[in-house]
């Protein structure tokens, strides 16, 4: 990964053993598993076959109780309560907000400046506008300090004095719940407090910190990284660049609304070929919670299952000429 090498590596493992092969990662059995036929298998699998998978050092910085670490039925009741906070009625009301945003760090960090380094700027855009939406505090004081994205041992230190943090934020907010009737809408914590079934809170305060951790860490790492890519392709494509343009249809003192987002047609397209030339994540895990049978070969339980984005994106057999 370090010599950016991994996508040769993995393709001389394909042209070796196929589009299945096992080996050692992490210290941990592992069926490496490729093609079109092989995403379906792992994105259409039942949860209590397939589950997800986190390295253990992910996991203790993020906490035990995040989505990816439940069994089945702790996994739906959460999911279901943190999928209620990207329902359009939810999203409707963060565009603006998002559009605002953007046009103050551009007026900040860019606007007459000769040269801009991209990728630090836009972490701090995406680590804003995260803090933003799940806590609905602004730049300042009150923002879990931005520590989580360091080294392991730092990391574990940074964890902890973030979750407590979110504590406090979560005891505020739901104070504002409870005597206020704040609007569930209003960012992530306060959505997932409202969240309710016989008048009781679906999730924890456990289950609250810990998933705001994980939305907080994978999502600063891909939006940050996906913006600086699409900022270099659109800076080497001027015909893809001014196409992008014309979607700009308001005076640049009004703010974005959902109804402008859903015409940018254009946009959305450029977005996804960015994605699938460049995927802000490489790889993913998977873990057989049951033996399971796949492409004539047995997966034990307890097995990890290893793919990688890219080898799909860029097969020319599927995509002619990826590049």
């Amino acid at each position: 990964m370090r010599a950016n090498t991994a996508e040769k590596w993995l393709e001389e493992r394909i042209r070796k053993y196929g589009p299945i092969s096992k080996l050692s990662l992490f210290g941990k059995p592992t069926v490496f598993v490729y093609g079109q036929a092989a995403n379906k298998f792992l994105f259409s699998s039942d949860i209590s076959t397939i589950g997800y998978q986190q390295n253990q050092s992910l996991r203790k910085i993020l906490g035990e109780w995040n989505i990816f670490e439940l069994s089945v039925e702790d996994h739906k009741r959460v999911r279901g309560a943190l999928v209620s906070f990207l329902k359009p009625e939810s999203l409707k009301q963060y565009v603006g907000k998002m559009d605002g945003q953007v046009k103050e760090h551009l007026e900040m960090h860019w606007h007459g400046k000769p040269q801009v380094e991209v990728l630090p700027l836009m972490k701090t855009l995406t680590f804003n506008i995260i803090c933003s939406l799940i806590f609905g505090v602004e730049r300042g004081a009150r923002i879990p300090v931005n520590l989580l994205f360091t080294r392991y041992n730092r990391g574990l230190k940074a964890s902890a004095t973030v979750q407590n943090m979110v504590k406090d934020l979560i005891r505020e907010k739901r104070v504002e719940v409870e005597q206020k009737g704040a609007s569930p809408y209003q960012d992530l914590i306060t959505c997932l407090l409202s969240t309710r079934k016989d008048n009781e809170e679906v999730l924890t305060e456990d289950e609250i910190v810990h998933n705001v951790m994980l939305i907080m860490v994978p999502g600063h790492d891909t939006s940050s990284v996906f913006m600086t890519f699409i900022m270099r392709l659109l800076a080497n494509e001027p015909a893809v660049y001014a196409a992008v343009l014309q979607a700009k249809t308001k005076p640049s003192e009004e703010f974005l609304t959902w109804e402008d987002l859903t015409k940018m047609k254009y946009n959305w397209r450029a977005a996804m070929e960015t994605l699938r030339m460049v995927p802000p994540a490489f790889s993913g895990f998977r873990k057989a919670l049951k033996d399971i049978e796949y492409g004539g070969y047995l997966i034990p339980k307890g097995w990890q299952i290893f793919w990688a984005i890219p080898m799909t994106h860029m097969d020319n057999s599927i995509f002619p000429e990826p590049s």
